[in-house]
């Protein structure tokens, strides 16, 4: 299917020749009414187009000040950073938000299970020095009738993700189920 990109007047003329020829018209352009007004109305396109393509606005004072304020609320959301006992020296850390996004993956690739809200933090240190972490995680659970057993296996699979996939251990697991679904 063909699309017209061209609009002829009522003489027969385009708008592109009438544009092509705006400040220089052809006899026909400056006596034809049509063509006339059309190359008014393109005139006065051309000037506001000139007219906002010059203009420079200034930003905002605050505009620093607003960026700046986003940032540290970024900083801010991702929350504390947690410790990680490393075998170099050095030390590395990771955000509460990261290591909830590890627990809420590891929860969705569950089957049955739909991960809604984690939120973790740190509990202390164990006697060898690591980071012991709480979480809480908000799910939706498949309806079925062994519920418990698969309470039991999203237990067993956070547990294992935290150590596995973030180094640190989880030492309190709180589970709410939030909703059931089919």
């Amino acid at each position: 299917m063909a699309v017209e990109t061209s609009y002829d007047l009522p003489c027969g003329r385009s708008l592109d020749q009438v544009w092509q020829h705006l400040d220089a018209p052809d006899e026909h352009q400056r006596g034809c009414p049509h063509c006339s007004t059309a190359r008014g109305s393109l005139r006065a396109l051309r000037d506001a187009t000139a007219e906002l393509t010059a203009e420079r606005p200034e930003p905002r004072r605050d505009l620093t000040d607003r960026i700046m304020a986003a940032v540290r609320a970024e900083v801010r959301r991702r929350g504390d950073m947690l410790p990680v006992r490393a075998d170099e020296p050095g030390e590395l850390v990771l955000s509460e938000q990261a290591v909830a996004v590890v627990l809420r993956y590891a929860a969705d690739e569950l089957d049955g299970v739909r991960a809604r809200r984690c939120r973790v933090h740190a509990l202390g240190r164990d006697d060898d020095g690591e980071t012991v972490l709480h979480a809480e995680l908000t799910v939706t659970v498949a309806y079925r009738d062994d519920l418990a057993e698969l309470l039991a296996a999203l237990r067993e699979r956070l547990r294992g993700a935290c150590a596995a996939s973030v180094g640190l251990r989880l030492g309190r697991l709180d589970i709410e189920v939030a909703d059931l679904h089919e």
